[in-house]
């Protein structure tokens, strides 16, 4: 099994059992009673069956928990410095990895059905599954305190998926926690969005912002994002335990060169077929054009170059208010007071959603123009 698993392209390999992870069922419904899911309801709505994955499958007495490499081929904080340009998080850089894995788990899951007699069922990213405790359990790594998985060989990098089966196999021992006294996850997070060790406020995260916030992003926030557009690798990139990490090599998950440092201005210009065209394979494309137009717009506003004032002025008659909303906010962070007076003028009497219209009035209470 194990030797057919590399031989799909897998990297790691664990088996562990449904009833294996232990206190995460608990803690994840303190974090549901939090609020600090946001507005992710399908994590409520489908809390008991996360909180115990046999619910899933009664009849499954073991789960092979596997991990591909995504590492990266360059640091992703470096990109953190060219303002001009957009940081979209490494796992979205190549094609989408949920049909690949669940292809290769398919494959995998067909022949140990073949050869043990037994059911399969294969599951990645979005059935309502923790697969990090599983992971843990199953050896491939542990928790980090940023709550993501993190392995010995592969640092913060791994894709996961899982093969639930009726076939009795013998478990791995777990993956004990080796993050000591580093802070390094915590300390590095522009929004602060870990209250604590092990902890994550995703109201306050990055990734959830510009990925699964659908409304606009709050005030307070929009400065610490800096041109991430989508998704935030910081908290990943800056473990030590990166030093055995290794560039990923599955071809399909290569970055697209046009993924790597794409310019504001170019991505500001999408219209809802080009940006459809541009991320047809992409994860990104789940986000919709109409979020991710406004990540960019937040992104353009903390650029600092007046020169893309003009992007954003060009957003203030787009069709969605979402998009115009942070257009108003980029260009108050952009044009001297006199400019935004002026745009404002143009612009702001012929405005009829309400919520544009508090950006333009918030823009002229807080002084935020420049």
């Amino acid at each position: 099994m194990r030797a057919k698993a590399r031989a799909e392209g897998f990297d790691s390999f664990g088996v562990t059992k449904p009833a294996s992870i232990g206190d995460a069922g608990h803690h994840f419904e303190s974090w549901i009673e939090a609020g600090a899911h946001g507005d992710m309801d399908w994590l409520a709505r489908t809390r008991e069956r996360r909180a115990d994955p046999n619910t899933l499958w009664p009849q499954a007495k073991s789960v092979i928990v596997l991990g591909l490499n995504y590492g990266p081929d360059e640091n992703p904080l470096a990109l953190l410095e060219l303002r001009e340009r957009g940081a979209i998080s490494v796992y979205a850089h190549g094609d989408d990895y949920h049909q690949l894995i669940k292809g290769k788990l398919k494959r995998l899951g067909q022949w140990l059905a073949a050869k043990g007699g037994g059911e399969i069922k294969v599951f990645v990213d979005t059935a309502p599954l923790m697969e990090k405790p599983l992971a843990a359990a199953a050896g491939l790594g542990w928790q980090g305190k940023h709550t993501n998985l993190v392995s010995r060989e592969f640092g913060s990098w791994l894709f996961l998926g899982a093969i639930f089966t009726t076939i009795e196999l013998p478990v791995d021992e777990a993956e004990p926690d080796h993050c000591g006294s580093c802070r390094a996850c915590l300390d590095i997070c522009p929004t602060e969005a870990f209250p604590a060790p092990y902890k994550l406020d995703a109201r306050r995260c990055i990734s959830y912002l510009t990925i699964e916030h659908k409304g606009a992003i709050p005030f307070e926030l929009r400065a610490k994002m800096g041109n991430r557009i989508y998704g935030c690798d910081d908290c990943l990139a800056v473990c030590p335990w990166n030093k055995f990490a290794q560039a990923g090599h599955e071809m399909r998950l290569a970055a697209r060169e046009e993924n790597r440092a794409p310019t504001l201005a170019e991505l500001a210009r999408l219209d809802d077929a080009a940006f459809r065209a541009r991320f047809a394979k992409s994860p990104v494309k789940r986000t919709g054009r109409e979020r991710f137009v406004r990540n960019v717009m937040i992104a353009i506003g903390n650029s600092g170059d007046a020169l893309l004032a003009p992007s954003a002025e060009e957003r203030l008659d787009d069709l969605s208010p979402l998009v115009r909303g942070a257009a108003v906010w980029a260009l108050s962070r952009l044009l001297a007071p006199a400019s935004f007076a002026k745009a404002a003028a143009a612009h702001r009497a012929h405005e009829k959603d309400e919520a544009v219209i508090e950006e333009w009035n918030a823009a002229r209470e807080l002084g935020l123009a420049r």
